[in-house]
């Protein structure tokens, strides 16, 4: 499931527009957004890619890091778990305090 950050609306991962607002959930879903804002962040180096532990063998396979410019998309294209795609970024700070 994707969750559009305008409206807040959950959407299945194979959906391009909400179906709220019509925003593009290419670029206005919540991990698209975080994607963004962690690309624009200097003291973060890098982006993991984090999974549940239940997550499918389509999406166990692109946990780990990544380059900023090297991520992949999220929601994971082929996901096959039954409540959709449930992967996440999280942040690498080459930074901790200022």
């Amino acid at each position: 499931m994707q969750t559009c950050s305008n409206c807040n609306i959950q959407s299945p991962d194979t959906i391009i527009y909400c179906p709220g607002c019509h925003a593009d959930l290419r670029n206005s879903s919540m991990t698209a957004v975080a994607y963004q804002k962690f690309k624009q962040n200097s003291r973060i180096s890098s982006i993991r890619v984090s999974v549940s532990k239940d997550a499918c063998p389509v999406c166990q396979q692109m946990q780990g890091n990544y380059s900023k410019d090297n991520l992949p998309q999220l929601p994971t294209p082929g996901c096959s778990h039954e409540n959709g795609c449930r992967c996440y970024y999280d942040p690498v700070l080459n930074e901790i305090f200022p």
